[in-house]
């Protein structure tokens, strides 16, 4: 797996190279200073399988590079490692088009496995529905709680606080694939070609899904569906199911 990693913090990209190192010894990792220097390595090479993007950069805004990546390489999954875990830095990094959004404070183990759901076709966002638990997501609560009450508290106002488990949602077979897909980001013209429907019966399907999970938007289907997986136990992300 080959990943490039853009910071502009030398220790901080130090570390966090020899981290994602860490996931397999078939992992290689370039690292960029700046957002020229990830374009530059781009350019002449875009057989990335992972991007990993901080949202402050001397040289760009992050979230101006994630939309530009996201644009010129639709199918290489950005997840953003941000010192930031304000609510809606997270909400619109995966509006954006981000995979996961993993606070700097997290633990070594929550990044890498945040990182593995990620590369399984999943998507990670910090988790919303902790109380004051300190090791639910690998966190520091003292530097943290203010931003995770203040998660709950737009997941209240926003509609996606209180739902089902996934598994009782009532969606069909093919209602659950376009859920999958629409959580990797996929517009719906990639998902009526991924599934070999028409648009029109994609948007029908994606309507229904929303609808099951209460939501208006495909970021709070996201939040959403990251806060059942929390709430059932397992890591804060949502995975297709293995066939």
């Amino acid at each position: 797996m080959k990943v490039l990693l853009i910071d502009d913090h030398p220790l901080i990209l130090s570390a966090l190279q020899n981290i994602i190192q860490g996931l397999s010894d078939n992992v290689s990792v370039v690292a960029a200073a700046s957002a020229r220097m990830a374009r530059e390595t781009l350019a002449q090479d875009s057989a990335f399988d992972l991007v990993l993007l901080d949202l402050r950069l001397g040289d760009a805004d992050g979230f101006d590079v994630l939309t530009e990546f996201r644009a010129a390489y639709p199918g290489l999954p950005v997840v953003v490692v941000s010192a930031s875990d304000r609510t809606s830095d997270v909400i619109r990094a995966i509006d954006l088009g981000a995979m996961g959004f993993v606070p700097k404070r997290a633990s070594n183990d929550t990044l890498l496995e945040a990182l593995s759901l990620v590369m399984s076709g999943g998507i990670y966002v910090p988790p919303m529905n902790m109380g004051d638990e300190p090791s639910a997501a690998g966190l520091h609560t003292d530097t943290t709680s203010g931003a995770l009450r203040s998660v709950r508290q737009r997941a209240t106002d926003e509609g996606f606080q209180t739902h089902a488990p996934l598994d009782s949602l009532g969606l069909t077979p093919r209602q659950t694939e376009v859920l999958g897909l629409l959580l990797q980001g996929k517009p719906n013209k990639l998902i009526a070609r991924d599934l070999n429907l028409s648009v029109e019966t994609v948007k029908d399907h994606v309507a229904a899904v929303l609808r099951a999970l209460n939501v208006s938007s495909r970021t709070q289907a996201v939040l959403a569906v990251s806060q059942m997986s929390h709430q059932q136990g397992g890591l804060h992300g949502w995975k297709k199911s293995s066939r």
